[in-house]
């Protein structure tokens, strides 16, 4: 009766269909003895090293981001075009082309099970710090929990730390051009404290192309956009206002 108290008490602690990690579980009484006798008993099955999931329970990555977010507290989250897909702010279904862009402080690594396990799908980590962890993240309903993921202005700023090698800044400029309702304030707050040069030029230059009235009320002297040019393609067409050279295909975009 003790046993299956215990056990009851595990599974209610945290929301279905998320991840326990063994380092959490521990820390609230759980030893790996009594995790290994559980899993025999059928309780819980493992994922992966320091990883379990209730039995009947499907593992999802949503499930797995739950985990790290809530149980261990680091900063990775859903970013990129899969924020954005996620807040449907966007036709680009991430789930249909079966990958998923992470972001994750400069110090975060994505811990082995995670990146081991078959999602489903191909996982993209980066890890940088050109954000701070605290800013621009937003709670997002997934079923039974709620995840911290980027918010459609630092979601764009993330794509734009990929591009122009591993995101298409054409594709960047379609994604600025509907969002023509971000909060002024919330912006200039991420431009003031974005550590990349060639993400707040690019956000800047995007912006203003595309028109939207928020960009009226950015004040850019409070935004350091370095010095010196950047190139970013080769043949591509110099804006000497942010000092950047983007391609033709961009800059004749109508």
């Amino acid at each position: 009766m003790e046993k299956e108290q215990k056990i009851n008490q595990l599974l209610n602690l945290q929301p279905p269909g998320v991840v326990y990690l063994s380092l959490w579980l521990t820390e609230n009484g759980f030893s790996t003895q009594l995790l290994n006798r559980y899993k025999k008993s059928r309780w819980i099955y493992s994922i992966g090293s320091g990883a379990w999931m209730r039995m009947g329970d499907t593992p999802t990555y949503q499930g797995g981001l739950y985990a790290l977010q809530q149980q261990v507290g680091l900063n990775i989250h859903p970013g990129g075009k899969t924020a954005l897909s996620l807040l449907g702010k966007t036709h680009y279904l991430e789930l249909s082309t079966k990958q998923v862009t992470l972001f994750g402080g400069s110090e975060e690594k994505l811990p082995t099970w995670f990146s081991k396990y078959n999602w489903g799908l191909k996982v993209n980590y980066h890890s940088s710090s050109f954000l701070p962890h605290n800013r621009g993240l937003q709670t997002l309903e997934q079923g039974s929990f709620n995840l911290l993921v980027s918010t459609p202005a630092r979601a764009l700023m993330e794509c734009l730390y990929l591009a122009p090698k591993k995101q298409e800044l054409v594709e960047c400029y379609e994604i600025m051009e509907g969002l023509n309702n971000l909060r002024p304030k919330q912006v200039q707050e991420l431009l003031e404290t974005c550590t990349s040069v060639k993400v707040k030029r690019l956000f800047l230059y995007m912006a203003e192309k595309a028109g939207h009235d928020w960009f009226k009320y950015m004040n850019l002297e409070n935004v350091d956009l370095g010095k010196g040019k950047r190139s970013l393609v080769k043949d591509g067409v110099y804006i000497s206002k942010y000092q950047i050279t983007v391609p033709k295909a961009l800059e004749n975009y109508e």
